[in-house]
């Protein structure tokens, strides 16, 4: 299915709902979403607790940025991070290739146009002569091991009853938690369609967190759902692989930066008009983006033409920064500022730092298994009355924990012998849990489902 063009007015009662609240955003030529990032950031801080206030992140990472500057020489070394990348394709049975079903062709075609953007690389779309242009110095790659040491090509199709999602929150509360790989190790990206009132969506993505929340035991559900999701017909490059499965839409965004503008929120980009309407700034831009150097803007645009929405500031928009909302063929660039803001991310916050090492992008290597947990698997999933913890190396784990979907801790017991395997889950409440299963300095985390 293509995603529903419809026509909008000014009238903020008709705008279409995501995530329970009035789109920010929508373009008034096709109808289209660009992105809900900005209203799943607010959903997620209303549903849960410990998630960051936009406030206490930007606070953090402020001082983080200051270190960061401080303990580094004036010298720019090249430091190059590879992020392994598990696209999941939600389908509903359709034949390889078919409809949601999209082809690997596709899936690749969309790590070549990440790469060609967050690389600045040049004879590409991705280039820029800007002065402030940076090559953020990140690639990505599909993963080529699972999170079972398993040989891999990074793409995990998932049949479902259906591969359209009228109800954003249950894509959200259900099929992400229950299909995500470590996000510790792997970054997530679901592609699929949108229907009902998010029918014009073309992407979203979870915003990080701040290291004062800690890890796993700490961080209130939020790796359940951690990543970015896209829909299909945007997913990918008409450009590099044209036998794919895209939109037709005007807009022209068929070149893949739907991607890139995601995995920006992802690694912790705002849209430079930082979801305001207010031209002030100061030196920090702390009304905007927090990135000085991209010129103040009150608003979105969709289309490559000059525009300067806050003439009392000095420069025009800059429309062809990857977190605006214009057309893929006018995006080219980051600048230094979100490069900083970036990389200090990946230095510093939970589900990020921990991407940098990863070993997801290269092939197993066989002979002796390093990992005690590897094939560690929990069944039945769903669960109903009992959950067991399956060892198929035979090796008793040291302990266990249960977390139900915000992150409480339900069950903690240590592991004796295999009859502790066995949980009891007949008193559980219908829903998403996650089980941390530890041996040792090692941890591994599993969804379950309780029917």
């Amino acid at each position: 299915m293509l995603f529903s063009a419809t026509c909008f007015t000014s009238n903020a009662q008709e705008l279409p709902k995501v995530f329970g609240r009035t789109v920010k955003s929508v373009n008034p030529e096709n109808g289209q979403i660009r992105c809900a990032s900005a209203e799943y950031e607010e959903y997620q801080q209303e549903h849960n607790s410990k998630k960051d206030t936009r406030a206490q992140f930007e606070n953090w990472l402020a001082k983080k940025i200051q270190e960061r500057k401080a303990q580094r020489s004036t010298a720019n070394v090249a430091e190059v991070i590879t992020i392994p990348v598990v696209v999941h394709v939600i389908h509903n049975g359709d034949a390889l290739g078919v409809n949601e079903n999209i082809p690997d062709g596709q899936v690749q075609s969309q790590i070549e146009v990440l790469n060609q953007d967050y690389r600045r690389m040049a004879g590409t779309n991705g280039y820029n002569s800007l002065a402030v242009g940076a090559d953020v110095e990140i690639e990505f790659c599909l993963a080529q091991t699972d999170p079972d040491g398993n040989l891999t090509n990074g793409i995990d199709r998932i049949r479902r009853t259906s591969a359209t999602y009228n109800s954003i929150e249950i894509f959200d509360s259900s099929v992400k938690p229950a299909t995500s790989w470590d996000p510790e190790q792997y970054m997530n990206i679901w592609t699929c369609s949108f229907g009902g009132s998010s029918s014009g969506l073309l992407g979203y993505a979870q915003f990080p967190d701040s290291s004062g929340l800690g890890g796993l035991d700490e961080i209130g559900g939020n790796e359940g759902t951690d990543g970015v999701v896209i829909g299909y017909q945007y997913f990918g490059s008409e450009d590099i692989f044209p036998e794919g499965n895209y939109g037709s839409d005007s807009n022209q965004n068929r070149y893949g930066r739907t991607a890139t503008h995601e995995v920006g929120h992802f690694l912790g980009l705002r849209h430079i008009w930082g979801d305001n309407d207010d031209c002030r700034v100061n030196t920090t831009d702390s009304f905007k983006d927090y990135c000085p150097d991209t010129p103040a803007a009150s608003e979105e645009h969709y289309n490559c033409q000059t525009y300067n929405s806050c003439p009392t500031a000095p420069g025009n928009d800059m429309k062809e920064n990857y977190m605006d909302y214009t057309n893929d063929l006018c995006l080219n660039i980051f600048t230094q500022n979100q490069k900083t803001r970036i990389r200090t991310v990946m230095e510093n916050s939970p589900r990020r730092a921990s991407l940098v090492t990863s070993t997801a992008c290269q092939a197993p290597t066989g002979g002796v298994n390093k990992y005690k947990l590897q094939g560690l698997k929990v069944f039945p999933n769903p669960a109903q009355g009992e959950l067991t913890i399956d060892i198929p190396n035979g090796d008793l784990p040291d302990s266990y924990t249960i977390y139900n979907s915000v992150g409480q801790t339900v069950s903690t017991a240590k592991i004796n012998s295999n009859a502790n395997l066995t949980i009891n889950t007949g008193n559980y409440s219908n829903g998403v849990y996650f089980i941390k299963v530890n041996k040792g300095s090692e941890s591994k985390t599993l969804k379950f489902i309780k029917n």
